[in-house]
């Protein structure tokens, strides 16, 4: 896999991350082997290279992948792992199939690729695709209807962020067979931690409940630091992504300004309830957009879940584990949090959008 991208300085990794890092590209060629190949595959050696021109290149002659150095210190390991993944397929066309004499990305490649979900283009970074027609128009009204709910008046401000809501759930009740046709794609957000709180918990739930997409936990590795992590994954059409990450910063950012808020408020000199608090942030606005889906139910607009979504997910994560997660205590920081939750209106309108590619809602930021 080859890239046009202009090279950059970018850190260093001493003798011990590097060895750390390749030990870790092992351990994910294992697990994807496994996941996705049926143990088909026999392990190459794996090695970091400085080639600019290439994020990944499968050596048939030498058995070995090589994994742009530059690639895993700039990019999230998601991106790593799905490059990863695009030279196993080289791999399994030549030493499984057999197929040696068609080009690189011929057919048996892209057979592969395509049954397995793996990313099988030819340059450039593995990213969802870009918007379509449609999914421009609904963004764009969407973007409009949130800035009006910047408005002092609360009342006003309310029916705007529930009329940009139904909008989005009208436009995916619409347009199944529009995402059908152009696809899925998938985004990480926030940055990879070693430990997942209960707010983090329960704003991920929010995107899956509310938001139109699947969401998972996944496991990363942090290549400057040495360490594993997880980073929430979001899987959904291009204007379900954007608008799934977009109130992900909005949530995110919006708790902290809440908590010093209550902070101030109660004179409280540190952070002890800190976490305690933002959870139930979260929870209060997860009860809000619940009773609004009532509402939305009650006129007829009811949302089923989308099965060709859920057969991409499914795809791309084939072991699926569900694990219960008890919440931490409900105390009374819990129960200002959730208050404070259920008066969220959701507003603010944004510069950029987190893709760093379309801006969902242009203007002041």
């Amino acid at each position: 896999m080859s890239t046009n991208t202009e090279p950059t300085e970018h850190a260093r990794l001493t003798l011990e991350l590097e060895t750390a890092l390749l030990r870790e590209l092992r351990s994910a060629y294992q697990d994807l082997n496994a996941t996705f190949f049926r143990r088909a595959l026999k392990i190459p050696t794996i090695e970091l290279g400085d080639a600019e021109r290439y994020l990944g290149r499968w050596h048939r002659e030498t058995r070995c992948i090589e994994i742009g150095r530059r690639l895993v210190i700039e990019r999230p390991w998601g991106i790593v792992v799905e490059v990863l993944k695009h030279e196993m397929a080289h791999q399994y066309v030549h030493e499984v199939l057999g197929q040696t004499s068609e080009q690189a990305h011929g057919p048996a490649f892209r057979g592969v690729c395509q049954r397995l979900g793996i990313d099988g283009q030819a340059s450039g970074l593995p990213e969802a695709r870009g918007e379509e027609p449609g999914e421009a128009r609904v963004l764009e009204r969407i973007a409009k209807l949130l800035a009006l709910a910047e408005s002092a008046n609360v009342n006003e401000a309310q029916a705007a962020m529930n009329a940009a809501h139904r909008l989005m759930l009208k436009y995916n009740i619409d347009s199944v067979a529009e995402r059908q046709a152009h696809g899925y794609g998938f985004r990480h957000l926030g940055k990879p931690t070693g430990r997942v709180t209960e707010a983090e918990r329960r704003l991920a739930s929010i995107l899956g409940k509310h938001f139109f997409v699947e969401v998972i936990w996944v496991p990363v590795y942090r290549p400057l630091e040495g360490k594993r992590g997880s980073v929430l994954e979001i899987c959904g059409s291009h204007a379900n992504l954007e608008m799934a990450s977009y109130v992900y910063a909005f949530l995110t950012r919006t708790a902290e300004q809440l908590w010093t808020t209550h902070k101030k408020a109660k004179g409280l000199g540190g952070n002890r309830d800190r976490r305690t608090f933002v959870a139930g942030v979260m929870a209060g606005f997860d009860e809000k957009l619940g009773a609004q889906r009532e509402i939305n139910t009650s006129e007829g607009l009811v949302w089923v879940k989308d099965a060709d979504l859920g057969r991409y997910y499914r795809q791309r994560h084939p072991r699926i584990q569900h694990v219960k997660y008890a919440g931490g205590p409900r105390s009374e920081a819990h129960a200002e949090g959730r208050a404070a939750g259920r008066r969220i209106v959701l507003h603010k309108p944004v510069g950029q959008g987190p893709s760093g590619g379309v801006r969902l809602l242009p203007g002041k930021s």
